[in-house]
Parts: C-alpha cells; structure tokens; sequence
C-alpha cells in the first residue's frame, strides 16, 4: 500500500499563499493541480493532505475522491521555523500504510505518469539492494563554492569539456519514496540506501521563489495552450 503525503503549510515567506493562489488561471492553484495529478496515478492508495491552513483544508474536504484524507496538522509543526526533521517525526503518528510518497504541490511538473514510473524504479531498486528513492537533478558543469570549483580540478585543464566532469546530484524534493519502516527506525524520509532517481531539468523545477512561479506559469500556459 502507497500513501502519497501532501504537506502544505499555513503562510509562505517568499510567495503570499503559494499552495493555492490561482496559477495559469487555475481556482485553488497548485494545491488543485497535484491533487489531480497523484488521483490520476492508480498505484496510489491513498493521499494524505496535511496542513493548518484552513483554506487547503477547505480545498481538500471538497474533493469527492475517497482516496483523499485531511491532517489537521497542529500549528507547531506548521510554522516557518518548523524544521523538514520534526515533520518527518510526525508522519507516522499518521500514516500506517508500509510505503510513503511524500511530494509537493510546488513541483507541478512531475504528472502522474512521472508518478507511475517513480513507483515502479522504487520498487524494482528494492530488488537490487536499495531501500528508498528520490529524485534528484544531475549537476554536470563549473560548479564553485566561494574559492574553487568543487566539481572538477583545474590542475589538469582550467576548462574541461563539461561532458567530461564527474556529475553531482541536486536533491529537487520532488519525490521521496520509502517505507514507514525507514521513518520509524531512521527517522528519516529515506534510508541507508537509497536510489537517486534522475530526473529532466523541467520535472525538477520548484517553486520557491517569485520568479519560479511566473516561469512555471509560462510553462504550464504553454505547454496547455491547446488543451
């Protein structure tokens, strides 16, 4: 059994209600947009949205999917100082299905068939030893901290040819897929091991930021144009 879990905090310091300002024209914005995506992905069990705003909440108790149940989350664990670990914690005070997908409403891009093919390359990588997946953006490029590179010496070429430099991995928080067992003994979304899922550019952008939000706003009426 797979629960999909939706956390959706209550205020946004970066943009005014994030999860449910309309986007692309879009009533309840991207809160509506991901429920629809992950209702559409049938190895989805069920689809926990936790959160202490009030207006997702309302959102979410009109959905007429069964599927689809409402976490009052405590305003403790619904602040800006809330941290990703004391979430975490609180999961499996709430859940009880052996596998959770924890996702964000402010990676709309990745659809439900993304969502289907992540299930199934989780699943398949338990075979092979792993025991958790997320998704990931690959880094390949000149990628400094504040005094050198880190992903590449100039002792050899100043310049390589970027296909060439050993490729990092960006954590996009699109998708975590693990068992209640991991959160309960590691206190973690994943575990010791868990398989980097890669992911194109597009299906790894979040909204964090005003300008992510128009840029995904432009993407989205686009590529919907004719729909």
């Amino acid at each position: 059994m797979i629960t999909a879990f939706l956390p959706c905090r209550k205020g946004s310091q970066r943009i005014s209600d994030k999860n449910i300002k309309d986007f692309a024209d879009i009533k309840g914005g991207l809160l509506t947009i991901k429920l629809d995506q992950l209702k559409k992905c049938n190895l989805i069990n069920s689809i926990v949205i936790s959160s202490n705003d009030e207006r997702v909440l309302e959102i979410a108790s009109k959905d007429q999917d069964s599927r689809v149940i409402i976490d009052e989350r405590p305003d403790y664990l619904g602040s800006s100082t809330t941290t990703t670990d004391e979430l975490i914690k609180y999961v499996p005070s709430i859940i009880a299905d052996e596998h959770i997908l924890w996702t964000h409403v402010t990676s709309p891009f990745i659809t439900e068939n993304d969502y289907q093919r992540i299930i199934d390359a989780y699943f398949l990588n338990i075979k092979n030893g792993y025991d958790s997946l997320m998704t990931a953006h690959k880094l390949q490029g000149f990628i400094w901290d504040e005094e050198k590179p880190i992903s590449y010496s100039r002792d050899e070429l100043k310049w390589p040819m970027t296909q060439t430099i050993t490729p990092l991995y960006e954590i996009d928080s699109g998708a975590f897929l693990s068992s209640i067992s991991n959160y309960k003994n590691f206190s973690d979304r994943i575990g010791q091991k868990p398989f980097v899922y890669i992911q194109e550019k597009m299906k790894s952008l979040d909204i964090d930021w005003p300008d992510d939000f128009k840029l995904a706003e432009a993407i989205w009426r686009f590529q919907n144009k004719n729909c």
